[in-house]
């Protein structure tokens, strides 16, 4: 889909030709003029309409107006997520076999972020799945107008917001792909195609390189799949040499079966969804790729499966990672955080200014979040101020958890340096504090997205996020002035139990 940014009086939507005039009316909102004035003040007058956010008033053929179909669109006190919802109210309209060109205008000045809201809604409500259907509906609407009265006030909103629109759909599109069409492979090909912008690399590994790297924790997970495992490295290099870099790093189990500790078979092939974080460092980098950012940024992705076979990682094993700590493997479907943990390790090299993980990780933080707010970890109070504020601004929030030293209790073994998990109680939580004995000193936040990658039901689908948040993050963090890699001292590491064997 095709958007243009124009200047757009209310008498100027009137002569704009297309098949469909979407105006939003904040609260208070008097404009004044021709007929599109007019009716928007009878409308409101005779109590046909509402500005409140979501309500609508559709008109058809209007006298001195172009477009066939008009949409007044409540847009309640003018903000960014009011005009969202205002958008997403019409998507029945903008998803019309007829509506191919389409304008959206404001009743008054947008707010901030109101006009990044607007097109990353007009996205959202036409998105259309396609790869793998024989008979392809694809998205009808073609080309939309984003009409305000002052275009250079808006430029810099509406390139961020048709750039996350980028990269939005591409970490849907990745993550909605069934696992046979999302092998670890292909999602490195999805990462290698991102390479073809010039100021992104791509570096792909295979198994007897991630032995090589002693990653024996994603070395077990992979065991039991037919499908080799890769080991994705993104680089995106906008910032002064020796900046160091932010690392985000994705969980990308392509399909997750839980292994010997097997999942019911209801809804598990909402599993192949379990690659969200991967999807979403995919996404961020083709935003990247458009926006162009003073910063330095590493995306890292583990890819495998998790498949029950006869060589597949049992309940009891003990496996070796990157850092040489030993882990039981309690239960074979926790195995999220040992592809993540040999990750965190490797990201380490790069002396990154911070570090984040995303992951579809546990189901605790579904039910302690539902699907509004990801989980949100982390060691450093600034990083995670940040995140927040980000996921505010871009609509696509979260929400700080406790990382209390005492949550990392229920994690000892007596056959290893630490279980793989803790038991039912606060299970996000210890899914994170595993993780956290892998960090080291580097600032590191851990975003648990199991509620918030993706949909069930009858929208079933993936949703894209935390692609806005984590874009806003590095903007925000590309406005500031970052410090050289700081000079490390190699950490001592432990004796090594012996690695588990590349298929």
């Amino acid at each position: 889909m095709n958007f243009d940014l124009k200047t757009l009086s209310l008498d100027g939507a009137a002569a704009e030709k297309c098949d469909l005039l979407a105006i939003v009316v904040p609260d208070g909102a008097k404009p004044a003029g021709g007929a599109l004035p007019s009716l928007i003040a009878h409308a409101l007058k005779n109590g046909d309409f509402d500005t409140k956010a979501g309500k609508s008033l559709q008109l058809y053929q209007m006298p001195a107006v172009a477009a066939r179909r008009v949409v007044l669109l409540g847009g309640g006190d003018g903000s960014a997520r009011a005009t969202r919802q205002a958008i997403l109210a019409a998507a029945s309209l903008l998803k019309s076999p007829q509506v191919k060109r389409a304008a959206v205008c404001f009743a008054a000045p947008p707010a901030s972020g109101a006009v990044c809201a607007a097109v990353q809604a007009l996205a959202e409500a036409t998105y259309i799945y396609t790869a793998t259907k024989s008979k392809t509906e694809p998205r009808v609407l073609s080309r939309v107008v984003v009409g305000v009265a002052d275009v250079a006030a808006a430029k810099s909103e509406f390139a961020r917001g048709t750039a996350l629109v980028s990269g939005i759909e591409y970490a849907r599109e990745w993550a909605n792909r069934p696992a046979n069409h999302a092998t670890p492979t292909l999602l490195a090909g999805a990462a290698k195609a991102l390479a073809k912008f010039p100021s992104i690399q791509c570096k792909v590994m295979g198994p007897a390189e991630a032995a090589k790297l002693g990653m024996g924790a994603f070395l077990a997970v992979a065991r039991g799949s037919e499908e080799p495992l890769r080991f994705i490295e993104l680089r995106y290099d906008g910032g002064a040499r020796g900046q160091a870099p932010t690392v985000l790093i994705g969980k990308g189990i392509t399909f997750d079966t839980g292994g010997i500790s097997i999942k019911p078979a209801a809804e598990m092939d909402e599993m192949k969804f379990d690659m969200g974080g991967a999807a979403s460092v995919l996404g961020v980098f083709r935003a990247l790729a458009e926006l162009k950012p003073s910063i330095n940024v590493v995306g890292l992705i583990p890819a495998c499966e998790n498949m029950p076979d006869g060589r597949a990682v049992k309940p009891g094993d003990v496996v070796t990672s990157m850092s040489g700590q030993t882990i039981e493997v309690l239960n074979t479907d926790a195995e999220g955080r040992l592809v993540l943990c040999d990750a965190i390790t490797y990201a380490a090299r790069f002396k990154p200014a911070a570090m984040v993980d995303i992951a579809t990780l546990t189901g605790a933080c579904v039910v302690a979040l539902g699907g509004l707010r990801s989980g949100l970890f982390a060691t450093d109070d600034a990083l995670a101020q940040s995140l927040q504020t980000a996921g505010d601004a871009a609509l696509d929030p979260c929400w700080r958890m406790p990382l209390d030293d005492e949550y990392g209790d229920g994690l000892k073994s007596n056959f290893a340096d630490m279980g793989n998990v803790a038991g039912r109680a606060g299970g996000a939580i210890t899914a994170a504090k595993f993780l956290q004995r892998f960090v080291g000193d580097t600032p590191w936040a851990h975003l648990d997205i199991a509620g918030t990658a993706w949909k069930g039901g009858a929208a079933k689908g993936a949703t894209g996020r935390p692609v806005g948040l984590l874009v806003q993050y590095l903007l925000d963090a590309a406005a500031q002035p970052l410090a050289k890699a700081p000079a490390r001292k190699p950490a001592a590491k432990a004796a090594r139990a012996p690695r588990v064997a590349a298929r």
